[in-house]
């Protein structure tokens, strides 16, 4: 039994006897980590005396990571687990009592656990620029759905997107430019703070990309000794790529990616740090090994752990590094020969996670280069069976991608988004064991009423399909 959610659970029992009904006298009892959060997901006040008759309590427990289990009966709910694990506790929580029926949630009880470590998201936030607001609307979306990595593409050709404190002109000269002559913007120091902060308590990870040594036009319009003419580059607001490289050769090289590389390092407090690596057509490959194990040792030092984008798998990766499988078109064997080395690859196969692509032909929004990716598309498919020969123990996660070449509104990049998004979330989290499409065709169109209750815009016409 499912009880129709999203992802679905490892284990759910329910029970005989009544439900739990929320009213005014509810309270929460929680722990300082997470009671905020609670409290203000849950809309319930906090019990400092502990005489409420009926209580939400979270509990620190003995399970790991992420898992955690959820207990409901007539006059109690508990959830018991990890910091990490009391939040997606309650993004269960949260959708059971959405759907309680006659206002009670069901009495019940769930074990669950994720099936992969990471479970993300990228947005690109250059070719169309998203501010603070849309983006804490996108980690709400992530949260629902235990998502845990939030990776934003920060830099391309196109713009400049975050305070670097030792190079403001990056941000001076080249964060105002768009696609198409739309309005730029960047996130401040401040902003990203916040930002990595507001998702901490979500159990989300922010993990910044400066995309090298391609998809840099930005940094050489804005530091025009990185150019070897010394000249810097005009605007471009174009989409195409693969034109634009900087160069280990040049004298100034090194130091703008020592400072660039350290100023993001020092915003995002998570482990890893994105250094891109993708679509570099005006390299030979010795150069661009080079360059990639260069950018990966400043990471290094930093105090990052280094992620490339699946190019990047031929060059000599550090230890703790990953590789982001996106490209469906080139040979995987080099990202499966970096998975036999020790290297952790992240999955993220176009022709199924990147929610840019049409739902269909003739889809008034996004790109179909990899070709139309559908609901199905992107729930269909076994990552551990993605690459073979590969040892599913290199698997570290998924992740979807959303890149914002045609993406110009919020409603634009939530109808992109979902249903999708829930789609690849429960890929990640959810043993394939317990994944059928039958089964979660349901589940996935009764997500429909919170995402209208959220506000959240959505592709209605794609659930057709599957309700």
């Amino acid at each position: 039994m499912s009880l129709l959610l999203v992802p679905a659970p490892t284990h759910l029992e329910t029970r005989p006897g009544d439900g739990f009904v929320f009213t005014e006298n509810t309270a929460l009892v929680a722990p300082p980590g997470v009671a905020r959060y609670a409290a203000r997901l849950l809309g319930l006040g906090l019990d400092a005396d502990g005489d409420a008759s009926d209580t939400v309590e979270l509990t620190l427990g003995a399970q790991p990571g992420e898992a955690y289990t959820l207990t409901v009966d007539a006059d109690r709910i508990l959830i018991e687990g990890s910091t990490a694990g009391l939040v997606r506790g309650l993004a269960t929580l949260a959708q059971l009592r959405v759907r309680a029926a006659d206002g009670a949630v069901p009495a019940l009880r769930i074990e669950d656990a994720p099936r992969f470590a990471r479970r993300g998201l990228m947005i690109d936030v250059v070719r169309h620029f998203f501010g603070v607001p849309t983006l804490r609307r996108v980690i709400d979306l992530m949260a629902a759905y235990k998502l845990n990595v939030l990776h934003l593409h920060l830099t391309d050709d196109q713009g400049w997107r975050f305070e670097s404190a030792s190079r403001p002109e990056l941000t001076e000269q080249s964060s105002g430019t768009a696609v198409d002559g739309a309005a730029g913007g960047h996130l401040s120091a401040a902003d990203l703070a916040g930002l990595t902060e507001y998702a901490a308590q979500r159990g989300i990870e922010v993990v910044g990309e400066i995309d090298l040594p391609g998809h840099t036009n930005a940094a050489l319009h804005a530091v025009p000794e990185l150019n070897s003419s010394g000249v810097a580059t005009e605007v471009y607001t174009g989409t195409e790529v693969g034109f634009s490289q900087l160069t280990l050769a040049l004298p100034a090289t090194t130091g703008f990616l020592t400072d660039v590389i350290g100023d993001l390092a020092a915003l995002t407090p998570g482990p890893y740090l994105h250094i891109g690596g993708d679509e570099v057509h005006t390299m030979e490959r010795d150069e661009y090994v080079e360059f990639i194990e260069a950018a990966a040792a400043l990471t290094v030092a930093a105090g990052k752990a280094p992620i490339v984008w699946g190019e990047g798998a031929v060059a000599d990766l550090p230890e703790g590094a990953l590789v982001q499988l996106w490209d469906t078109n080139s040979d995987p064997a080099p990202i499966a020969a970096a998975a036999q080395r020790g290297i952790g690859v992240i999955l993220s196969p176009a022709k199924h996670v990147y929610l840019d692509m049409k739902y269909h032909d003739g889809y008034p929004l996004g790109l179909d280069w990899a070709g139309t990716v559908g609901v199905r598309d992107s729930y269909d498919w076994d990552p551990e069976q993605y690459l073979p020969g590969v040892d599913p123990a290199a698997i570290v996660g998924v992740e979807a991608a959303l890149w914002t070449e045609t993406i110009l509104t919020e409603e634009d990049l939530f109808t992109m988004l979902l249903p999708r998004l829930a789609a690849v979330a429960e890929v990640a989290w959810s043993a394939q064991s317990d994944r059928d499409w039958e089964t979660f065709a349901p589940r996935l169109a009764a997500q429909e009423p919170f995402w209208g209750a959220a506000g959240y815009p959505h592709d209605a016409d794609a659930l057709a399909p599957v309700g």
